[in-house]
């Protein structure tokens, strides 16, 4: 159980706080790239708790500033992209993506205000489908050699989805590998065939046991959580009969983010990035090892589940999650329909805008949930004293973490450790990104 203060130092991210001043350290998914297409390539973002601007200039940079217009307030974000830069709409004031002033054109002829005038403008750079932003001080680490950010475009696909709670508390739901068994369990086992896109509702890799079958049939996972070189790497274990036990090996990527199997040959890297301290954006790639993804399909499957501008999930809080009881009875443990999300999003939302964790009361297949909050903390400690903090990386040291590796199947040979090596392995072998197989070695 934690004390109140302690769990104010790790939910509150705005500026000026110690968690805030640890993720500002990090590069943050700012907004998806598809969000600056089209003939307005403009974009208010509220990250972190910092009302900023996102936008494209003629000339094809990306650029992120302050919202508020120096000048007397007026908002950025409905400025004209022209002259260089994001002019003004009140006197047509311009700056540029380094946040320079390019002009004041109302001032008198000669004027050099705009030499004194500059908003400030922070870091970005895209990165497989998402755009970065870096909100800290001095010089941004650099991005790890992980597969979502080596594999080709033509392997990736990056979508979004908006969350009304903490960071924290919806971030903490991937790291929970039991949850699975009852949040998500479905009382018929669907045809993978028709399933391309959806987590858990597929075969396991080495298996023709459905995921659903596995998690609705052994609800009892002996979890192992071990150190490892982005964070944590979580084993889930469920013995299904003397010569055959379900592996399912994901991982915490830190400080905000998680990496698991999707299906035997995609994987999510998800992050969860404060807007404020009361709602989130879930950020994820889907990095394929085969055969390239079917963007087209995977994001007609999601915007008929969210709702754009905002990517606010169309089924929520405001219609009780879909809620049935019928299909409850016979259908699923939820009654909240097949949508993995929906679920999630109900679990995190109903804990409130942010989870008093005074109140909770952990149990063994917590331990990855309590392993991260401890590292939260002690990072944060090191961050608020200037010292440096974990993967904030140098690029010899970017290049060398790769991976993290993250499986689903079934291992018959007696040991899992060697099992999820071999199998993850196997599956490099087809990644157009890996000249060979790499196998992953403990932290």
């Amino acid at each position: 159980m934690m004390s109140r203060d302690q769990n104010k130092l790790i939910t509150q991210t705005g500026e000026g706080t110690p968690a805030g001043g640890l993720l500002r350290r990090y590069w943050q998914p700012a907004a998806l790239s598809v969000e600056l297409e089209g003939l307005r390539t403009v974009r208010p973002v509220k990250l972190l708790g910092q009302d900023l601007v996102l936008f494209r200039d003629e000339a094809g940079r990306l650029g992120l500033i302050d919202r508020d217009c120096p000048h007397r307030g007026a908002d950025l974000a409905f400025g004209r992209l022209e002259g260089g830069g994001l002019r003004c709409l009140f006197h047509g004031w311009v700056f540029d993506v380094d946040g320079e002033c390019l002009e004041t054109p109302a001032e008198p002829e000669g004027s050099k205000l705009c030499e004194r005038v500059s908003v400030r403008s922070y870091p970005v750079v895209e990165r497989s489908g998402i755009i970065f932003a870096y909100l800290g001080d001095g010089t941004p680490p650099e991005f790890p050699a992980m597969d979502c950010f080596a594999a080709p475009d033509s392997h990736i696909f990056a979508f979004k989805g908006l969350m009304e709670c903490n960071w924290l508390q919806a971030l903490e739901v991937g790291i929970d590998p039991a949850h699975a068994s009852f949040l998500h369990r479905f009382f018929q086992d669907a045809d993978p065939n028709d399933n391309y896109g959806r987590q858990f509702r597929a075969e396991s890799a080495d298996s023709d046991i459905p995921m659903t079958a596995v998690l609705r049939d052994f609800p009892r996972p002996d979890i192992e959580v071990e150190k490892s070189d982005t964070g944590f790497r979580i084993v889930a274990l469920r013995r299904i009969d003397e010569t055959r036990t379900h592996v399912r090996v994901t991982n915490l990527l830190f400080p905000q983010a998680f990496i698991i199997p999707m299906s035997a040959e995609m994987t999510i890297t998800q992050w969860h990035v404060p807007v404020d301290d009361v709602s989130c954006y879930w950020f994820a790639i889907f990095t394929s090892f085969s055969t390239p993804v079917d963007k087209e399909e995977m994001r007609a499957q999601r915007l008929e589940l969210y709702e754009l501008p905002d990517y606010r999930p169309r089924v929520g809080r405001t219609n009780e999650y879909g809620y049935n009881v019928d299909e409850q009875r016979d259908q699923t443990y939820t009654g909240m329909g097949l949508d993995i999300n929906v679920h999630d999003q109900w679990a995190v939302e109903s804990q409130g805008r942010i989870q008093d964790r005074t109140r909770e009361h952990l149990g063994t297949t917590d331990k990855a949930i309590v392993a991260y909050r401890k590292m939260l903390i002690g990072e944060i400690r090191k961050a608020d004293e200037g010292k440096p903090v974990f993967l904030e990386l140098t690029k010899e040291e970017a290049a060398a973490v790769m991976g993290p590796a993250t499986i689903d199947g079934i291992d018959t040979g007696g040991n899992w450790q060697d099992y999820w090596r071999a199998a993850d392995a196997r599956r490099r072998l087809n990644a157009p990104w890996c000249t060979e197989a790499k196998v992953e070695t403990a932290g």
